[in-house]
C-alpha cells in the first residue's frame, strides 16, 4: 500500500509539474532605444509591441501560454545592444527579441541570436544588409518588418526625379551607419537614372548648426534636398533653410515622420515627404482599433503617435512571431523559424495582411506594395496627395 501510495502521490506532483511547465510563459526580448534622440522609434515600438501582446493575452495567449515582454532599452549604442543581447540569451532564456531602431545596433547585436538559433525580429531598422548579414548561412535567424532602403531610396529618387521633375539633387546624411548605408544606397540609385548628386553632405548625431553644408548644397545649384538621418538633426535641415533664405522641397527616407522632426521644425517641415508603411489615419476598421487602443492607452500629446510607423511595425511583428509559433507548435528557435518562412494562415496587421511574407530566401515582410508616401501637413503626418 505504501508503495502505491508514494507512486500517486509522484504522479500528482509529476502531473502538477507537468502543468506548471505547460503555463511558463512565452518570453520575448525587446530592445530599442527608450532615451535619446530615437526614443520616439524605439517608445512607440515597445508601446506597439506591448498592445499586441496584451490582445493575445488576453485570448488565451499562444499554446495555452502568455507571453511574457522582457524590456530594454538599448540607447542607440552598438555595445549596450550587445550587453542586452547577451542578457536575453543567456540570462532571460527569451525564445525570440524583437526590436532595433538603429541599423548599427541590429547589426551588432543580431550575430548572438544567430548562434544561438533564436530569432530576432528587427521592427524599425531600415539599413538594407540587416536581413543580409547571415543570408549566406544554412539557416537564418534574422527577419524584418519595416521598409528597407533598398525600397525607401527607390521611392525617394522616383518620387524627386521622375514625379516632381528635380534635377539637380542634393544629399544630406548622417554620420551613422544608418545614414551612411541609406546615402549609399540613395547613390546607386541616382547613378541608375542617370543623375549625380550636386552635393552630399555629412552631419553628426546632435549638430545644431547646418550652415556650412546647407551653404555648398544651395551654391552647387540643388533643387531638392534629400535626406538620410535619425533624431532631432532632421529639423536642423530645414530651419537651417529657412535662415538661409532658400525654400526647395525636402525628400528623405521614413524618419522624417518622427515627432522630434515634425515638431522641432514647425512650419518649415511643412510639405516633408518620406515613405510610410503606416499613417496614424484610420482608413481601415483594424487601423481604427489600433490607433484607437494606443490612444487610450498611452495618451500621447495631442493624438499623436511619436512614430506611428514604428508602433504599427512592432505590433504586427508580435503578431507574425506569435502566428509562427502557434504554427510550429513549439517555440524551438529552428522550428519557428521554419514556420515564419512558410505562414499558412494570412495574419491581419495594422500595416498590410501578411499572405507569406517569408520564405527560405526573404526575410523581409514589406516591399513597394505596402509602402506609400506621406506628407507633414499641418503639424501631423497625412498620406501624400
Amino acid at each position: 500500500m505504501d508503495f502505491v501510495k508514494k507512486a500517486l502521490c509522484a504522479s500528482v506532483v509529476l502531473g502538477f509539474s507537468m502543468s506548471a511547465m505547460a503555463a511558463d510563459p512565452i518570453k520575448i526580448g525587446v530592445s530599442g532605444p527608450f532615451t535619446g534622440g530615437s526614443a520616439p522609434m524605439g517608445i512607440s515600438m515597445r508601446d506597439g509591441v506591448r498592445l499586441a501582446a496584451g490582445e493575445i493575452n488576453a485570448k488565451g495567449g499562444v499554446l495555452g501560454r502568455q507571453i511574457q515582454l522582457v524590456e530594454r532599452d538599448d540607447e542607440a549604442k552598438n555595445e549596450r545592444g550587445v550587453q542586452i543581447a547577451q542578457e536575453l540569451i543567456n540570462k532571460e532564456r527569451v525564445v525570440a527579441t524583437v526590436g532595433y531602431a538603429n541599423t548599427g545596433v541590429a547589426l551588432a547585436s543580431q550575430r548572438f541570436y544567430q548562434q544561438a538559433k533564436i530569432p530576432v525580429f528587427t521592427s524599425v531598422a531600415t539599413g538594407s544588409i540587416v536581413t543580409r548579414q547571415f543570408a549566406g548561412q544554412p539557416e537564418n535567424y534574422v527577419f524584418r518588418n519595416s521598409a528597407n532602403d533598398t525600397i525607401q531610396s527607390a521611392m525617394i529618387a522616383e518620387e524627386a526625379l521622375t514625379r516632381r521633375g528635380f534635377k539637380k539633387p542634393a544629399i544630406l546624411a548622417d554620420s551613422t551607419n544608418y545614414g551612411q548605408l541609406g546615402r549609399a544606397d540613395l547613390e546607386k540609385v541616382l547613378e541608375s537614372k542617370g543623375v549625380k548628386p550636386v552635393a552630399v553632405e555629412k552631419y553628426n548625431i546632435g549638430d545644431v548648426d547646418m550652415t556650412a553644408q546647407l551653404l555648398r548644397a544651395k551654391q552647387a545649384g540643388a533643387d531638392v534636398v534629400l535626406t538620410y538621418g535619425i533624431g532631432p538633426e532632421l529639423a536642423q535641415i530645414a530651419n537651417g533653410m529657412q535662415k538661409l533664405g532658400w525654400k526647395v522641397p525636402i525628400v528623405g527616407s521614413w524618419t522624417l515622420s518622427m515627432a522630434n522632426f515634425v515638431d522641432n521644425a514647425g512650419k518649415n517641415g511643412e510639405g516633408t515627404r518620406m515613405p510610410q508603411t503606416f499613417i496614424q489615419e484610420p482608413s481601415t476598421p483594424k487601423r481604427k482599433a489600433f490607433i484607437d487602443a494606443y490612444v487610450k492607452a498611452y495618451n500621447p500629446p495631442g493624438g499623436r503617435m511619436p512614430s506611428a510607423v514604428s508602433a504599427a511595425q512592432g505590433y504586427d511583428s508580435v503578431y507574425l512571431l506569435a502566428a509562427a509559433i502557434k504554427q510550429a507548435n513549439s517555440t524551438e528557435g529552428p522550428k519557428v523559424v521554419a514556420a515564419l518562412e512558410n505562414l499558412g494562415t494570412p495574419v491581419e496587421g495594422v500595416v498590410t495582411t501578411y499572405n507569406k511574407p517569408f520564405s527560405k530566401t526573404d526575410h523581409e515582410a514589406i516591399n513597394f506594395e505596402n509602402t506609400q508616401f506621406g506628407e507633414v501637413r499641418g503639424g501631423r503626418v497625412v498620406l501624400a496627395k
